[in-house]
């Protein structure tokens, strides 16, 4: 994170543009990514891991043992932070279990309204310096209520080739125990076409940076669903000397 103190006016316009690749370079970059995953799975994988996110990996799976141990490395005060918004978020969601009423139009004819789970969901979760540990109660917790059969998720490793322990300790809350350490759009073409290791699923949730909008945006038009294109999601708050401080935190 970059920390700007008293900026000059003449520069506030410079430092709140947002970074942009050039949208040809950017989708031929992401379609180059997708077609190296489609034909060379795993192993494009392990490529673009050491590639992109600097580490050699041994195993795209994160093991039982590594979110065991993660779990430990979680401080009290975070995991009870992580408990009370699942059991906020889970008390929502729930309320949506509602079973429709039968309408009869015509004589004999009954219409209802009736959800059905997607029976594979593929969750992508943010990492590096913003792990969004946040997005898998978000995500993770509606797929369990709707009864998915199968939820897999990745995430990108750091450059010790493990995973942020929030984000396992959140995971396994969830009741996730399918994740691999792939980020980028690496991550969104190994879920949308299946590997050696990773499922194909049916349908891919989650933000992340161009690159992952971009692959969502692609592999759409191949068939498999997406939840939205995510936007920008920066934030920006201008305070003075009249400003509250716990409301400029809270914001």
């Amino acid at each position: 994170m970059k920390t700007y103190k008293y900026p000059n006016k003449k520069d506030w316009s410079d430092l709140v543009t947002r970074p942009e690749l050039k949208k040809e370079t950017l989708s031929q970059q992401v379609q180059e990514i997708i077609k190296e995953v489609k034909n060379k799975g795993d192993e494009a994988l392990y490529n673009f891991s050491e590639k992109f996110d600097g580490v050699a990996l041994n195993s795209l799976v994160v093991s039982e043992q590594e979110i065991i141990d993660s779990i430990k490395l979680v401080p009290e005060e975070l995991k009870e932070a992580i408990k009370t918004a699942y059991a906020n978020i889970e008390r929502f969601h729930k309320n949506q279990l509602t079973v429709e009423k039968e309408v009869e139009t015509t004589p004999g004819v009954r219409c209802w309204r009736e959800s059905i789970a997607i029976e594979k969901v593929g969750l992508y979760i943010p990492g590096g310096s913003a792990p969004l540990f946040s997005t898998i109660l978000m995500l993770g917790i509606p797929a369990k209520i709707a009864a998915c059969k199968e939820i897999v998720m990745c995430t990108p490793p750091g450059e010790d080739g493990k995973i942020n322990p929030a984000i396992l300790f959140t995971a396994q809350l969830v009741g996730i125990s399918t994740i691999y350490k792939v980020g980028g759009a690496q991550a969104i073409a190994a879920m949308a076409y299946g590997t050696e290791s990773i499922t194909k699923v049916y349908k891919i949730f989650g933000p992340g940076n161009q690159y992952v909008t971009k692959a969502k945006s692609i592999i759409q038009q191949d068939g498999v669903a997406i939840d939205m294109p995510a936007g920008p999601s920066e934030v920006l708050i201008l305070t003075d000397e009249s400003s509250n401080p716990s409301f400029v935190a809270a914001d």
